[in-house]
């Protein structure tokens, strides 16, 4: 290939065909336009805000008050694990952030069973759920629920009191109440939750400043 003189412009000396046009002519030669596939990083960054959002989420507080609830203040602090939780507001009952049934149709039925059906069916299954996850967290099968919690299951059969925020979850469950709650709704509620095997509730309240 020959060697050709330096010109003043640029590519006019060297010959490129994939940018200069036959003609040579340094005006005339074409765009080159760089196209950059950004769906990739698009991708990554959804996914990384999303993994975010869920660890911020799951470290956070524990209970959150709902919207028209009033919880009692506590005389001393009190630490509550994760466990099913019942919310009882002024107007409604919801368990896990389904409604169950409104205040006023509870307080209306006077059938002596003194038990709400919809509550005791939901409670029911989840308590035969977490029954069955601790037995096969213990035996090793899977890990559900955490080794502590297992540990103090089998304390709790021996007799043995448990640390605060290490309590056994089987018949464990969270009752979230409006202070002005009517005594007769948490009557049932507690036999509710009695009946489904939840014999250990615990009510959730704001420290007192």
């Amino acid at each position: 290939m020959p060697v050709h003189a330096a010109g003043s412009r640029l590519y006019h000396g060297v010959k490129f065909k994939h940018l200069v046009k036959k003609s040579g002519s340094a005006t005339s030669a074409k765009s080159s336009n760089i196209s950059l596939n950004l769906v990739p990083f698009v991708d990554m960054m959804t996914i990384l805000v999303c993994f975010l959002l869920m660890v911020f989420s799951s470290s956070g507080a524990l209970l959150q008050a709902q919207k028209g609830l009033e919880l009692p203040v506590a005389q001393n602090n009190s630490v509550l694990q994760q466990a099913p939780v019942i919310i009882v507001t002024k107007s409604e009952i919801t368990y896990q952030g389904q409604m169950i049934a409104t205040v006023e149709s509870v307080l209306r039925d006077d059938s002596p069973t003194f038990k709400i059906d919809a509550l005791f069916e939901r409670l029911d299954a989840a308590g035969k759920k977490i029954k069955d996850d601790v037995a096969e967290s213990a035996a090793g099968i899977s890990k559900a629920v955490a080794k502590d919690l297992v540990k103090a299951c089998e304390e709790a059969k021996q007799g043995i009191r448990p640390q605060a925020g290490k309590i056994c979850p089987e018949g464990l469950a969270i009752l979230q109440a409006d202070e002005t709650t009517d005594v007769r709704l948490i009557n049932k509620i507690v036999n509710t939750a009695k009946a489904a095997g939840f014999d250990n509730l615990l009510f959730a309240v704001k420290n007192k400043s």
